[in-house]
């Protein structure tokens, strides 16, 4: 089974938004389309991956 992923949002770039791995300090930043990603997000925000989907952590 899959376990979730937790994202920051570390810049918005017109249609793409760069992700960085929190519990990852090695991992490179994931560049994801604006339209895969919930559409309330800003810089700083946290995002759960799982099931293929992002969501924003509560």
């Amino acid at each position: 089974m899959f376990e979730a992923i937790r994202y920051q949002v570390i810049q918005i770039d017109g249609d793409y938004a760069h992700l960085k791995n929190v519990e990852d300090d090695t991992a490179e930043t994931k560049l994801v389309a604006r339209a895969l990603l919930p559409a309330e997000i800003k810089e700083g925000s946290i995002l759960i991956y799982e099931m293929l989907q992002y969501r924003l952590e509560e």
